[in-house]
């Protein structure tokens, strides 16, 4: 079996202007000193992390890697989350995710599109470039307006959605396919991959693309309700990136899934530190070591009552504490004897 790596963190959550957040060496400084093996690199902050650089220069790709390695890091994956949320935008939310695209693309959808579609050829490059394997993303989501069916969904508009998200991912896929690197898709509510039976069908309308694989975060399938533990019984070959995020949906006689409109401290279904939520992190990493998932796990700091600092120092203790040194014995061995065959047809009754 193989061991699954860590401790590792995101560190989307943690950018700011202030220092240590605000530099690559400060925040790799930052990380290693609380215990953390590997970062996961948001491509969306180019004062951190250049995207476009990377894609075009293995130099300024061996430098980050070479300040990385000076604190006893690697990186994990990059991440393209908001850019692969502008691959497939509805217009109702259209200025809402103008926020995540560049400025010279906002207020005009078909630009934002080739824009981002960019931004991830260029993440395929660049992940080559830093010898990474796989690569964190979300789909967008053309349909997520229509997933309670009222009204009625018109007949053929979930296949019409995803052979068109499809479409939109194809050349990508192909790409990143073309760099040798894996594209895991978050599982997500409000994207149009967010459960097993949405990434299903994603995987059918790109006939079955070897590099359509998923980040696993049980976080959002707690806040769905969706067992968790037998999603990796299902989905195991196709996980090929780690999220260890908590989360608790504590039910009650005001709002459900849902969540009321209510901010996220008030939902029945909240994001919390690692160990103060819900989820059964125990299991979890059994699964993932009984199926032979070598990724790393990677802490995602979204909690919305601990501070950001008090969640990340807990977080590399709690992954480290869940990592499984595979066994390379059975307990019974000693109780095995050589092959014979006489002796196993008398056992047989043979």
């Amino acid at each position: 079996m193989n061991k699954i790596k860590g401790p590792a963190i995101f560190l989307a959550q943690f950018i700011s202007d202030q220092a240590p957040f605000n530099s690559f060496q400060g925040l790799c400084e930052w990380a290693s000193g609380l215990g953390y093996k590997a970062i996961q690199l948001p491509t969306s902050n180019p004062e951190i992390f250049d995207l476009e650089k990377a894609a075009q220069s293995q130099q300024y790709c061996d430098e980050v890697t070479g300040i990385a390695m000076e604190y006893g890091l690697t990186i994990s994956e990059l991440s393209t989350h908001l850019q692969g949320q502008l691959i497939a935008v509805h217009p109702a939310y259209d200025e809402m995710f103008d926020n995540f695209a560049a400025e010279h693309v906002k207020g005009n959808p078909a630009a934002r599109t080739k824009w981002a579609t960019e931004q991830l050829m260029m993440a395929a490059k660049a992940s080559k470039n830093l010898g990474l394997t796989t690569h964190a993303t979300f789909s967008g989501s053309f349909l997520w307006h229509t997933f309670y069916p009222w009204p009625q969904r018109p007949q053929g508009l979930v296949e019409q959605g995803f052979s068109e998200l499809a479409k939109r991912w194809l050349p990508i896929l192909d790409c990143f396919d073309e760099h040798g690197v894996d594209v895991c898709y978050e599982l997500h509510p409000g994207e149009d991959l967010h459960d097993g039976v949405t990434f299903e069908r994603f995987l059918a309308a790109t006939n079955n693309h070897p590099r359509v694989n998923i980040l696993y975060d049980p976080s959002h399938f707690v806040l769905q309700q969706l067992d968790y533990l037998a999603f990796i019984d299902i989905y195991h070959s196709r996980i090929k990136a780690f999220h260890v995020k908590d989360a608790e949906f504590i039910a009650n006689g005001r709002s459900g899934v849902y969540g009321g409109f209510q901010n996220w401290q008030d939902r029945p279904g909240r994001f919390r530190s690692l160990g103060d939520g819900q989820v059964d992190f125990k299991q979890i990493f059994s699964k993932l070591t009984q199926y032979g998932f070598d990724g790393w796990a990677v802490l995602e700091w979204e909690c919305c009552l601990k501070h950001p600092e008090d969640g990340a120092r807990e977080g590399a203790e709690f992954i480290k504490a869940h990592l499984i040194n595979p066994t390379d014995k059975a307990f019974d061995d000693f109780a095995s004897g050589t092959t014979n065959t006489e002796r196993n047809n008398r056992i047989l009754g043979l």
